[in-house]
């Protein structure tokens, strides 16, 4: 499929999330990892920051104060997700949401400090593509922090893949590294976010076989990759 034609499936199929309302309980099931990866983010007033598949944007609402003298921007592919994230953030000044794909972000070369994206990469049709739009859009010496749940070191994720609507990249830490170094970064690196919240005694949802295997994924945690471009 190519890569347009998968941007349109995402585009459906998130639209559809937005309409039954899945976009808004993402916030809390995420948190668990992404608190540990805001706490490791140097933010200055003066940032502009851009989430990637900011989704309703509860994270684009999270950083706003953060960057109070900045922006706090967020784009995702889905229109539904936008138009909610637009309607939930309209009291906050130094917010702006997009509508696009992560291959042709919509924001001139250099105008962001950082860039954020929490469970968005193994969607994106062409990772390397997305990388490299990350790096253009990057101001010298800015940082990327990626946030995937779903990755080849993990093995307790690896069953999502057939039960998901959409295609998906199943790439390892080391795959990933190797993309965003070929997209010029200087520093490269990963690191492990384990979730440390409570895991239920029986698992009755359809992402894992039962509870033991939930809780290994959660000690495995996440995969938070950071780079960051040349001065």
């Amino acid at each position: 499929m190519a890569d347009r034609a998968v941007e349109n499936h995402l585009r459906e199929e998130f639209n559809r999330w937005a309409e039954a309302g899945r976009g808004d309980d993402m916030e809390q099931s995420h948190l668990p990892i992404v608190e540990p990866m805001l706490a490791l983010i140097n933010f200055d007033p003066k940032d502009k920051i851009l989430d990637v598949g900011c989704g309703t944007g509860w994270l684009v609402r999270r950083i706003a104060p953060l960057v109070s003298a900045g922006l706090a921007a967020g784009m995702d592919v889905s229109d539904a997700m936008v138009g909610r994230a637009q309607a939930l953030s309209a009291e906050l000044p130094n917010v702006v949401f997009a509508c696009g794909g992560v291959d042709a972000i919509p924001w001139e070369s250099g105008c962001f400090a950082k860039v954020v994206s929490v469970e968005s990469a193994y969607y994106w049709p062409n990772p390397a593509q997305g990388v490299r739009e990350i790096f253009r859009v990057l101001s010298p010496g800015g940082a990327a922090w990626i946030l995937i749940n779903y990755y080849r070191d993990n093995p307790h994720c690896h069953q999502w893949g057939g039960q998901l609507k959409v295609p998906t990249h199943l790439l390892s830490a080391e795959e990933w590294e190797g993309l965003f170094r070929q997209a010029g970064f200087r520093t490269v690196d990963h690191r492990r976010i384990p979730d440390p919240s409570p895991t239920p005694d029986v698992y009755t949802g359809r992402w894992f076989r039962d509870a033991e295997q939930m809780r290994n994924f959660k000690q495995e945690g996440a995969l938070l990759l950071h780079a960051v471009t040349p001065a």
